[in-house]
């Protein structure tokens, strides 16, 4: 690429992240359309966005590890659990409809964002439920959901979780959004990138280094933001975000 292509390659995947990691997921809003546009084939897209995500969970790790909203225990009981589905995920790629799934993915993440612009005080306070044995073990089965929606596909998983740990465990929006970036962004996306070359796809390493720049910092800028933020301000961008995000998915 040009120096054009670069800089638009660049300030895209910046823009992405840092709503991302701002809101609780969404960077493959515009980053992955973008590989798409510049010409690169889908599994090989796929691949190299995954791959460029986990700069965007370093990025914001410092600065939420730093505010100790929440335990390791729990970082670990997500990343685990979720990383069985993104597994399963990644390798159902290869072998499902693309379109149809994430038309479907679409119209669940418009049903979330909807939901939570209707329950005003959701994710305002912590409100800790369903942390008992029986609340862990399903939550264990729609974390493993959610990660194969994370392996097979581009955007939207992130926020499913971030809205998931707000409704069933009680987090904060804040502290449901500092989960996602470290679970999600640093360890699902790290092993799916993984499970999809492994499936058969490749990455295009020449650009990844723009988007392991652009994803890092996009991070940490998020990051920092969120904590500058009201959970009231943090909850109106992630609903702002499943709104584009399921439009995308949807046309």
């Amino acid at each position: 690429m040009d120096w054009i292509y670069s800089l638009g390659l660049f300030l895209g995947s910046l823009i992405a992240n840092t709503l991302a990691s701002l809101s609780g997921g969404g960077a493959g809003l515009l980053q992955f359309p973008l590989l798409l546009f510049f010409g690169l084939p889908f599994s090989i897209a796929l691949a190299t966005h995954k791959v460029a995500s986990v700069a965007l969970g370093l990025g914001a790790a410092a600065t939420h590890l730093k505010q100790k909203s929440f335990t390791l225990q729990e970082a670990v009981y997500i990343t685990l659990v979720g990383c069985v589905g993104v597994v399963m995920g990644a390798n159902l790629i290869l072998k499902i409809p693309a379109d149809l799934a994430e038309r479907l993915l679409g119209v669940m993440i418009l049903a979330l964002g909807i939901y939570s612009h209707f329950k005003k005080q959701l994710g305002q306070s912590v409100n800790p439920i369903n942390r008992n044995w029986q609340g862990w073990i399903i939550g264990s089965l729609a974390l493993v959901f959610i990660g194969i929606i994370n392996g097979s596909l581009t955007a939207g998983s992130g926020l499913l979780v971030t809205l998931f740990l707000v409704r069933w465990f009680g987090y904060s929006y804040k502290q449901a959004v500092a989960l996602t970036m470290i679970c999600v962004g640093l360890f699902w996306n790290g092993i799916g990138g993984i499970a999809v070359v492994q499936a058969g796809a490749s990455i295009y390493w020449a650009w990844l280094p723009i988007l392991l720049a652009a994803s890092f910092l996009g991070g940490a800028i998020g990051a920092y933001l969120s904590t500058r933020f009201s959970n009231k301000v943090i909850k109106q961008c992630f609903e702002i975000l499943t709104l584009l995000v399921g439009l995308k998915l949807l046309l």
